[in-house]
Parts: C-alpha cells; structure tokens; sequence
C-alpha cells in the first residue's frame, strides 16, 4: 500500500498578539502558532519556537493579532439578494417579513448557491470560520444541500439548518399559503439530509441541525416532532424565540404562554438546542436556559436594524446561559463582518444598561464600576461562547488539539494607529472593524493577504447581482 500523504504544515510567526481563549484565557505576545493539517499542533510562547523547525509554509505575523476562527451561530444567507429592498428599509419584524416573502418566493436552487457563497465570502474576510445557516424556504426545487454544496466549495466551516414553514396565513400563521410545505415532507427530507450528510466526527467541516423557523410559522406537532427526530439522530435544534414584542404577544394570543414557556413544553430546552434572539427572554426564561444549557444566538445588528429592542446579554451571561454571537439574516443587518458584530454586542451592552432608572442596579453615576461588556468579554462570546452554542469542543480556541481554524487582523492598518500600540486585543473592537489580513479553515488559507483564494469574487458578485435584481423585479 502506497504511504499515507504527510499533513501539510502552516507556521504562523512571531505574531504581536495570540488570543488563545484556552482555558487560562492567555495572550501571548511574540507568539506563534504550528499547524498540522486540519489541527493545531503547538502553541509556542516568544523565545520557544524549535530552531530549524520545518513547514510548508510559514506566514509572517509579526504586527498581527491572530484570533481563533470567529463563530457565526444564526444567519440566512439567501437573504443577501435582498439587501437594502425599498419598502423593507424602516420595517419591524412582522411587516419586515410580509414585505418579502414574496420576493422570497422566486428564490431558486442557484440563487441560493450563489448567494450563500457571497455571505460565507463575507464571513471569511471578516475572520469567520465556522457559520451556521438558518434555510426555512424552499419554493422553486430549492433543497438544503444547494447551500451544502456551495459550502464545500468555498471551503467553510458549516452547520447546515433544515429549516422550515407549515403554518401559512389560513391557518393563523404570518407567512403566505404557498410558501409553507407539509410536516411528513419536512420531517422526511430532514431525516434525509442528517443520513445524507451529517459529520459527528472531530473537525467535521459540515453537521446537519433541525430547525423549525418559529412559532408563528410552524405547528406545535411539528416542533415536537422535530425534537425527537433530532435526538434520535444525536442532532442539534434551532429556531427563532421571543425576538420582539410581537413575537411574544402572537406566543401569548395563540398558546397562552411566555416563549419560555412555549418551547419547554414542546422538548425544546436542552444543551442540544439553540434559539436565535432571545431579545424579550424574562428572568424565568433566563434561569430555566441556564439551568438546561439552552443556548442563545445574540444578534445585535438586526436587533436595531428591526427595532427587536435590547437583549439581556449580560444578564444571559451572568446566570450561566451558552450564548454566541450571529450576524442574522443579510436582509435585517446588511452586513456580516463577525468583528463587527462583536463590537455591535459590546456597545449595545453598554447602551442597555445606561437605559436602566439611576440607581437600578445599585450603582450610580461615577461609582458604576465596570463596564457592561467589555471588548475582551464580547471577542469570547465571538469564538468561545459560539463554539459551545453549536455544541463545538474542537474549536473557539487556539491550543494543542484543536480544529486549526485562526484569523490574523493586520495590527499596523490605519484603523488601528493609536490604538493597537496600547491594547492590541481591546483595540480590535473599539477601533474600526477590521478585515482579515489572513483566514485559515481546518489548517487550509482560504483567506491571503486579505484576498479570497477559493473563489473568484468578481464574477460571483456580478451573477449575484443580476439574480438579486431579477428577483426583486419579478416581485
């Protein structure tokens, strides 16, 4: 038998910055960082790089800050055709949707290709590795592995989320008849796609999860039904909760419950599910997902694009709930820089609490004490904090072991003049958000010198354009 083919090795040299996010929460300064194939080997602290250590290729990081991969946990990718639609501009949730599910509804499989690999291209210039998407449409012969494919080809990392509609407007939910599919159809492609793709495996570039949209636009059959599907398999669960007050008063209207309270009851807490927003989760809601290990996707760009309101990020945080940070869907952010994203946490943290009476929580003008979020605080909710919300142990973190998954953000750029030569960790969040100089996934640079290497982006926006104005124009 032929030998087994050596790993490729990557150094990354001398960096001015390694945020590990280990377990002692180190940052290494003259550090450097060894990868072998899809792992990390070694972290080196200054002075204990080997002499003469061998490597196929070796990246030049003195002046950056290398990071591990940023984790996005809640987007829909689809949605970038839709950026920016006149009429969808100043809307709040519910008219937000009504606006566009019919432009939504011409969405066929290619678009979805397309506009999947220009959202992951944002994502890994930005410093993102690892990307849940959340697909709960599906007109036209769009199937999930549209998304899948275009995944594997531009090299992300990638939970897949079959989502899903069965409730349209006749039967009381918000979305449009057509839209919807019927249960057995969604639960059986379900089943279909975890045996068709799903990677348990450590470093699995793709897993599958389970993911009816919301309670306003799928059964309470459907979500049980969904769990046991879901734990059968050893799968993961996800959906939209209490993402603002109209959210809340449809949960109340329809089920006479608090969204806490409406998701308990249908199997869905545990440290096997994920809800995006959580924007309106009270205090019952915060101690029962802290006592399950409910995890929240926190996503504060769309929270104000929509006017969801204020999330009760550090409350979460503080009780013990897993929370991650995620960008949302591209047409109620615009954007998916995951750096920024973190700063949006952070300031939004700081925002909410200045909104409490004086006094509130005991502190008061000058003796307030720290901040509500701190840069530090919010960069580990970006990779740690999202790793554990996607039920991830190989990666979030820059140690021996671990997926080789890292961004380095180029120290010396003009964003950073002033500040990076004070606090390099915090300035990659009060500063402009910068991108990537470099991005690596499962030990490949998909991300050069601040250049996609997997995919020629002018003609892939240029397709992407086209469609997202032959969509808008069909509607």
């Amino acid at each position: 038998m032929p030998a087994a083919a050596a790993l490729r090795r990557i150094l990354i040299r001398d960096a001015e910055v390694v945020v590990t996010q280990d377990d002692a929460g180190r940052e290494l300064r003259g550090a450097s960082v060894l990868l072998c194939g899809p792992r990390i080997e070694a972290v080196y602290a200054a002075g204990e790089l080997p002499p003469g250590l061998q490597a196929d290729e070796v990246i030049d990081a003195r002046g950056h800050a290398v990071l591990p991969g940023l984790v996005n946990t809640h987007h829909h990718m689809s949605q970038s055709l839709t950026r920016a639609l006149p009429g969808a501009q100043d809307a709040e949730l519910f008219s937000w949707l009504k606006r566009l599910y019919p432009v939504w509804s011409g969405i066929t499989p290619e678009m979805v290709h397309v506009s999947t690999q220009v959202a992951m291209a944002e994502l890994l210039l930005s410093g993102c590795t690892t990307s849940s998407d959340h697909l709960y449409l599906y007109p036209n012969g769009v199937q999930l592995d549209d998304s899948i494919a275009a995944a594997a080809q531009i090299g992300m990392r990638f939970h897949a989320a079959r989502g899903s509609m069965s409730v349209g407007e006749s039967a009381g939910g918000l979305p449009p008849d057509h839209l919807v599919e019927a249960e057995p159809a969604i639960l059986a492609d379900s089943q279909r796609l975890i045996e068709q793709y799903d990677d348990k495996g450590r470093y699995a570039m793709l897993r599958v999860v389970v993911a009816p949209c919301s309670p306003f636009t799928v059964s309470q059959d459907l979500m049980r039904e969904s769990a046991l599907l879901a734990r059968s398999f050893g799968c993961r669960l996800h959906t939209h909760l209490a993402e603002n007050d109209h959210d809340l008063a449809y949960t109340q209207a329809r089920f006479g419950l608090t969204p806490t309270q409406y998701v308990a009851d249908l199997g869905w807490l545990g440290d096997d599910v994920w809800h995006a927003h959580c924007v309106k989760l009270d205090a019952d809601g915060i101690a029962r997902f802290a006592a399950s290990g409910t995890g929240v996707a926190h996503c504060p760009c769309s929270n104000m694009r929509l006017a969801s309101g204020i999330a009760p990020l550090r409350r979460m945080v503080d009780a013990g709930v897993p929370v991650g940070l995620g960008v949302d869907g591209s047409a109620s952010n615009d954007g998916a820089q995951m750096l920024n994203e973190a700063r949006q946490a952070m300031l939004l943290a700081r925002v909410g609490r200045a909104m409490q009476p004086p006094g509130a929580d005991g502190r008061f003008g000058c003796d307030a004490g720290p901040a509500e979020m701190t840069a530090r605080d919010a960069l580990a909710l970006a990779t740690r904090g999202g790793a554990r919300v996607l039920g991830r142990d190989d990666i979030g973190q820059l140690a021996p072991g671990m997926a080789a998954d890292l961004a380095l953000f180029d120290l010396r750029s003009l964003g950073f003049a002033g500040g990076a030569v004070h606090d390099p960790v915090a300035a990659l969040l009060l500063c402009a958000s910068a991108p990537a100089a470099y991005t690596v996934v499962n030990g490949q640079v998909v991300v050069r010198q601040g250049q996609l290497t997997t995919l020629d982006l002018g003609p892939l926006i240029e397709r992407h354009n086209r469609f997202a104005t032959a969509l808008a124009r069909a509607a």
